[in-house]
């Protein structure tokens, strides 16, 4: 099977910093273009992620968009890491990873999660996620701006035209204490309101189901309007992010068949209700 190169989505964050940077100076892409003596084209390739971005390329759009300093620094640094074949490897702290997936997010136009474990990172409350973020020995000085972060990430779900979420949650992360019953009993109200808004879909895979295609690890699956899809695969030291085809449609077939095995929507919501009112009685 042919796969394209881990920089590939490493790209389309880099390109999507310097569309912003053009869009924020009030110049259009055909004028950028020109200054440059470009065809329009080759610059829209590079914004979207599709002509990887080479440092001297940046450099001269810099120059343009009079970036200096530190910020100029930081994404000339970032075009160098992202031609680096294992650049995605090492998830410490707010990632290079880590900021690709939420450039990556806020592009989606539908976001499909699968998570046999935890509650899905867009729908986490600040107590749950700090709760997970010391359970798992992330660092005090750390906990704050991470779940900044994760709030921030939300965000998306509320704008004028959010991307459609999708989340299949496992009863057994319904189920897991994490921080203790209020904390628990807050987080699934707050899924139930989440609901409620025309672009969250729920569905609960519960544990009479049995053994199910998504016990072997979480994942998210991003459509884009004109980009390729992306599966986001996470772990503790390791994150992936896969656009090939062939792969993509494999974590598609996946979530369909997961999907069969969950509970309708409103099914599922009933039941969120239902476990907080439990936690709530504790």
């Amino acid at each position: 099977m042919s796969r394209r190169p881990q920089p590939a989505v490493a790209g389309r964050n880099v390109g999507g910093q310097l569309r912003e940077l053009r869009i924020r100076r009030q110049l259009s892409l055909r004028e950028v273009a020109a200054e440059l003596a470009w065809p329009p084209s080759r610059l829209s390739r590079l914004e979207h992620g599709r002509q990887q971005v080479r440092t001297e390329e940046a450099a001269a759009l810099l120059v343009i968009y009079r970036v200096t300093g530190d910020e100029r620094a930081a994404l000339l640094r970032q075009v160098e890491r992202a031609a680096e074949p294992g650049w995605w490897e090492a998830a410490v702290g707010l990632s290079a990873e880590s900021r690709t997936l939420i450039h990556l997010e806020a592009e989606a136009t539908t976001i499909i999660g699968c998570e046999p474990l935890l509650v899905p990172g867009l729908l986490q409350t600040p107590d749950y996620t700090r709760a997970v973020m010391e359970s798992c020995g992330v660092r005090k000085v750390d906990t704050q701006p991470r779940i900044a972060a994760r709030l921030a990430r939300q965000e998306i779900l509320r704008r004028d035209t959010p991307p459609a979420l999708h989340a299949l949650i496992d009863e057994a992360a319904l189920r897991r204490p994490v921080g203790g019953p209020q904390v628990m009993a807050e987080q699934l109200r707050h899924l139930v309101t989440a609901s409620e808004r025309p672009n969250v879909t729920l569905r609960v895979v519960p544990l009479a189901a049995g053994a199910h295609t998504g016990l072997d690890g979480a994942f998210a699956l991003l459509d884009f309007p004109r980009d390729r899809s992306v599966v986001y695969l996470d772990h503790k030291l390791t994150g992936l992010f896969l656009d090939d085809r062939h792969q993509v449609e494999f974590f598609r077939r996946e979530a369909v068949r997961l999907a069969e095995a969950a509970l309708s929507p409103i099914a599922s919501v009933n039941f969120i209700a239902r476990v907080a009112g439990e936690y709530e009685r504790k």
